[in-house]
């Protein structure tokens, strides 16, 4: 039984990665843990540190990932018409976002754990984005026209998707957060690229 226990263990620590830090859950508990967490900015040297991390997988039954997701949604409604927003943008290192899916009717948010983006189309759309991370930037990208997603919900149910138009340019601009990158950045390596203009956009090789 003892075995049985360890293994189990062992199985939920390599699928969905090591259990929260104390700095981590003093962070997602802070304050009243039905009110916003704050959102970091690169203004802020140490919290652009933490936004310029690759970010890890976490447990979706855990107690700390319910709190965490339900604060990162307070969080991104109190911004000023914000689509969508990553962990790291409220100090958590690890893979969570939010995202408005204006490919739904209602247009709700949803959040997606675990995330990973399995395909993605070499038609690309170029359209602006900005970052509720960096102040009044803005600027126009390139992005994957069609994703495939997969992820985690709360329950530890797996879900595949496919994602497209403005939602998928929204869910890779998040998971982009989850490894650190910044549009800020992303912006100088766009520029070394080549395109050609076809019905959207398309990247050459």
């Amino acid at each position: 039984m003892k075995k049985i226990s360890i293994l189990m263990l062992l199985f939920s620590v390599f699928t969905f990665g090591q259990k929260y830090t104390k700095a981590e859950i003093s962070r997602i508990t802070e304050g009243n843990i039905e009110t916003v967490l704050p959102i970091f900015q690169t203004s802020d040297s140490l919290q652009h540190q933490v936004l310029l991390q690759q970010s890890i997988d976490v447990n979706p039954k855990d107690q700390y990932t319910r709190i965490l997701v339900n604060r990162m949604k307070l969080a991104l409604i109190s911004t000023d018409g914000g689509v969508g927003i990553a962990a790291p943008q409220v100090g958590i290192n690890r893979n969570i976002i939010w995202a408005k899916r204006f490919d739904k009717e209602e247009k709700p948010l949803e959040y997606f754990i675990n995330p990973k983006i399995v395909w993605r189309s070499e038609v690309l759309n170029l359209g602006p984005e900005g970052d509720l991370s960096i102040e009044t930037f803005r600027d126009y990208f390139y992005r994957s026209q069609v994703i495939q997603l997969e992820y985690f919900d709360l329950n530890g149910k797996k879900h595949t998707e496919i994602v497209e138009g403005f939602t998928a340019v929204i869910l890779q601009h998040e998971i982009d957060h989850l490894s650190g990158i910044l549009i800020s950045d992303k912006i100088e390596n766009q520029k070394m690229k080549t395109f050609e203009k076809v019905e959207l956009y398309k990247e050459l090789k």
